[in-house]
């Protein structure tokens, strides 16, 4: 993967080498535009790179204004997405990490004998403070959640198996629109309707296996997961 310093001072990607090689064939580049691996930061020309080398240009202009290459917002296919498994990995670990945030409160809870106490009995001083105990652990850990979502496009489950949510048409970050209140809370409150919600979040699961492994919650909020 390369970035491309186009004609006009703006630097584009990460590009792939197959899709650089494109454009030396069709005049959108030539072997004296400057790039760089996304690994590096110094600026070479694509000549001083062997995947260029045997790449035949038309021209040996400068990349012309009138044929731009395309900005960093716009899609070039050169995110991978995301595997199934690692998808489904990054679910059932936010659920481990769930319980462990909730794990101090059930423990005070099961102390006070809140489990093993009749249904209507009222729950004692300490059977509150396992209450509010287990449900300030669970805010903490929404609090990380929504901040790493909102800054990275991942969970902690996501950020653990390198996977992160992206925007299906720009592949950039979603924004809080789309990646909290679309994908997080309009999907929550149509899996939360009754008989409706339970339908909705089968066909939700099973949307996985689509070729884009884009579920209902990814075509509701214009997003996909991709390889961080």
């Amino acid at each position: 993967m390369f970035f491309i310093l186009g004609a006009d001072g703006k630097e584009y990607g990460p590009v792939s080498v197959a899709k650089i090689q494109e454009w030396i064939a069709g005049g959108r580049a030539n072997l004296q535009t400057k790039a760089r691996p996304t690994n590096e930061s110094e600026w070479r020309t694509l000549g001083d790179f062997s995947d260029f080398s045997g790449v035949a240009t038309p021209a040996p202009a400068p990349v012309d204004s009138a044929s731009p290459l395309p900005t960093a917002g716009e899609p070039e296919d050169t995110l991978e997405l995301a595997g199934r498994g690692a998808r489904l990995g990054a679910v059932l670990l936010d659920s481990v990490i769930s319980g462990f945030f909730a794990l101090p409160g059930l423990v005070i809870l099961a102390a006070a004998g809140v489990f093993t106490a009749p249904e209507a009995e009222p729950l004692s001083p300490l059977g509150l403070i396992g209450v509010a105990t287990c449900c300030g652990g669970l805010f903490v850990l929404l609090a990380i959640q929504v901040y790493l979502l909102v800054t990275h496009g991942q969970t902690i489950g996501k950020k653990l198996l390198s996977i992160k949510i992206v925007a299906y048409d720009t592949e950039v970050h979603p924004g809080f629109v789309k990646i909290i209140l679309l994908r997080g809370f309009v999907n929550g409150v149509i899996g939360a309707i009754p008989v409706v919600g339970g339908i909705y979040a089968l066909v939700d699961a099973f949307f996985i296996f689509r070729n884009d492994r884009r579920c209902l919650h990814d075509l509701l909020a214009g997003t996909k997961v991709v390889k961080a």
